[in-house]
């Protein structure tokens, strides 16, 4: 994969855990570990530890990118959010998702949940972004509230916590920078699987991690016999109302 003008800038974090069951990962002599296995959702699954993170990262699209929202227009997406004051947010008319369809891609995103509002596990500060409408990195308020590890702020819903926590206060911009390789498929099906690298405010919480198969709820991801080569950017409405803003989207070319 060739990544054009893009570049991600962050602290390195290793050791991600695994999802799911004995996987096995080298240490640092070369000999192969095995790794415990989680369940979907499990709320033993240990939390990353919290860290000090540098704030969110507003970055202007570069060149080459496209432009999904830059406070003022929000017309790159079919969906009944409304603009005010610069920012879009979240509301019960639905998801949104674009009208352009984009594959392996680095998305920069900003979004808060608003001050002061009630959060409680899933509830109150739920959303998430979907690459090509299948792949979710989730949105949540995970600077004090609890949830489950797979289901709070950066995970790869329901299959990878991030690696830290970076998660900012409510009511303070969050950024996601997100390099995304979508899954290949050949004639006779799955050629390579997706994976995430994920900045969050300025740390890098994912480190080319394999993502499983698209998102599901208390299930085991899979990947389908078929795939398109692109599909819309989806962002989810959870009835809370999440608010973005600066959202840009730069296609990588597949060499």
């Amino acid at each position: 994969m060739k990544l054009t003008q893009s570049l991600l800038i962050g602290v390195l974090c290793i050791g991600a855990s695994p999802v799911y069951a004995q996987e096995e990962k080298k240490d640092h002599t070369g000999v192969k570990q095995p790794w415990s296995a989680y369940k979907v959702h499990d709320v033993n699954r240990p939390h990353p530890p919290k860290v000090s993170a540098p704030g969110c990262v507003r970055t202007k699209a570069p060149e080459g990118a496209v432009v999904l929202f830059d406070g003022q227009d929000f017309s790159a997406f079919k969906g009944g959010w409304e603009v005010k004051d610069g920012v879009v947010r979240a509301n019960a008319s639905g998801g949104v998702r674009t009208k352009e369809a984009f594959g392996s891609c680095h998305l920069h995103i900003e979004w808060r949940v608003p001050s002061p509002h009630e959060v409680n596990g899933q509830k109150g500060g739920n959303s998430g972004v979907f690459l090509m409408g299948r792949y979710e990195l989730q949105i949540q308020e995970s600077h004090t509230n609890v949830t489950y590890a797979d289901g709070q702020a950066a995970a790869i819903y329901g299959q990878t916590p991030p690696q830290v926590n970076a998660s900012l206060p409510q009511g303070e911009w969050n950024s996601y920078d997100i390099l995304f390789e979508a899954p290949e498929y050949g004639e006779k099906g799955l050629i390579k699987k997706a994976y995430m690298t994920v900045v969050h405010n300025g740390v890098v919480v994912h480190s080319r991690q394999l993502v499983y198969g698209p998102t599901l709820h208390k299930k085991v991801a899979t990947y389908p016999e078929t795939h398109p080569k692109t599909a819309p950017l989806r962002l989810q409405w959870h009835n809370d109302p999440v608010e973005f803003r600066n959202i840009w989207i730069q296609p990588l070319s597949e060499e």
